[in-house]
């Protein structure tokens, strides 16, 4: 039996690089196809994000199994790349290192912002294509849903996963979720088309906010960015036409000065009749005067307002990791047993039959010496024999458990083959 992983991420790799081995869903499907056709005795699943391209493959037998340099080499081949370019990109990883491995990547202990719950998602994603392509067998489906459940485990028994610590979240999450119930009804507008602006669109996405209106200098940055949110660009000269409808503004320019100042404001306030208006302003220096932060129903936050509760968020955060370590090493063990215990079982099942063989045998000569037997008597010498052979078989079975909880139990299997003359 052999679990492996081959892959890249954040950590060790560039973006280039990841950017370039990166799979769509319809490619996933495709790479598992063309996998399966290779390497017909392998499971195999493809987890492809932002931040990590990894394969996971498994067999029952390491001779069945795909080297390392085999998946390395299909890797470079499905995407046209020369092996040696990805020579030092990819790491490899084999049993319990992929195991432990995979439980930190679904529990978000691996992520780039630790305890991101995008990454659980992308896992069940990747586990479900696998899946569907009949690219999953009875390894893989254990690890991963082993690991399904250890994400489960850190989320509930720590609050690693409720501790936003990036400006975006925080801002959407903690603080604009106090003013507004829901955001489908929303109208966003967003000042800038950079990374900041990006993030906090896939956030208030997340939330449910579908309307969004981007205005920024350079148009076609705004409409790249509305093009991938699906929303809609207007002139820069629209922005306090835009400012009297909307309901929640992300602000990101890094204007030299303010864009909107108090007297702006105040000019336009009589039109939004008293409607709340959430400002998140990003940009350094700040584009909204502060002032407007103490007008009627206006909830102004700054960057530096977000960065203090992100800083919090995040020393309670690393509080959390040891605990969150703990229940990966705790589960990635009792898996790994139970996984090398569940190996031992074809020579469990050869030990018991064997012996079964000769305790029938003499019963059954026991048995024509002593024909007068009545049915009682029968049935009691059976239970003894039975209860003998138990006992006799208990302490190897017992010692296999035991080294199972260790690793792999090669070599007590090979010792109880060649005392008890087994064959595979």
């Amino acid at each position: 039996m052999k679990l492996q992983m081959v892959g890249c991420s954040y950590h060790s790799s560039s973006l280039e690089m990841r950017e370039r081995l990166a799979f769509t869903p319809a490619q996933i499907r495709a790479a598992l196809d063309a996998f399966r056709v290779r390497f017909p005795a392998a499971e195999a699943v493809f987890l492809s994000t932002c931040n990590r391209v990894e394969i996971y493959t498994a067999a029952e037998s390491p001779a069945e199994a795909p080297q390392a340099t085999a998946v390395e080499e299909f890797l470079a081949q499905f995407h046209g790349l020369e092996p040696h370019e990805l020579s030092r990109e990819l790491n490899h990883l084999e049993d319990a290192a992929t195991v432990r491995h995979l439980f930190s990547v679904a529990a978000s202990l691996d992520s780039m912002v630790l305890g991101e719950p995008q990454i659980l998602a992308q896992v069940k994603q990747a586990y479900q294509l696998a899946t569907e392509e009949n690219s999953a067998g009875p390894l893989t489906h254990a690890t991963f849903q082993a690991a399904l459940k250890v994400a489960r485990r850190v989320a509930s028994e720590t609050t690693i996963n409720q501790r936003r610590v990036s400006v975006a979240s925080v801002a959407i999450g903690d603080f604009a979720r106090q003013v507004f119930e829901r955001f489908d009804d929303k109208k966003i507008l967003v000042l800038g088309a950079g990374e900041m602006a990006e993030e906090t669109l896939r956030y208030l996405t997340d939330e449910g906010a579908r309307n969004f209106t981007v205005l920024n200098r350079g148009l076609e940055r705004a409409y790249e960015l509305a093009g991938r949110w699906g929303g809609e660009v207007r002139p820069w000269e629209r922005l306090h036409a835009e400012l009297v409808t909307a309901d929640l503004v992300v602000s990101t320019t890094g204007a030299p000065r303010p864009i909107v100042t108090l007297s702006d404001y105040l000019k336009l306030e009589p039109q939004r009749y008293q409607r709340p208006l959430f400002v998140v302003d990003l940009a350094v220096p700040r584009d909204f005067d502060p002032a407007i932060g103490e007008r009627l129903q206006v909830y102004l936050y700054t960057i530096d307002d977000l960065r203090a509760v992100c800083e919090q968020h995040r020393q309670e955060r690393d509080r959390e990791i040891p605990a969150a370590e703990r229940i990966v090493d705790e589960e990635a063990a009792r898996f790994m047993a139970d996984l090398y215990h569940r190996a031992t079982g074809p020579i469990i099942q050869q030990l018991k039959q064997d012996w079964q063989r000769p305790k029938d045998e003499e019963l059954r000569r026991l048995f024509n010496r002593l024909p007068n037997l009545d049915l009682k008597a029968r049935a009691e010498i059976e239970q003894s024999f039975e209860r003998l052979v138990n006992k006799l078989l208990h302490p190897p079975l017992e010692s296999l458990r035991d080294e199972a909880q260790h690793g792999p139990p090669h070599g007590l299997v090979d010792a109880l083959k060649r005392l008890f003359q087994l064959t595979d």
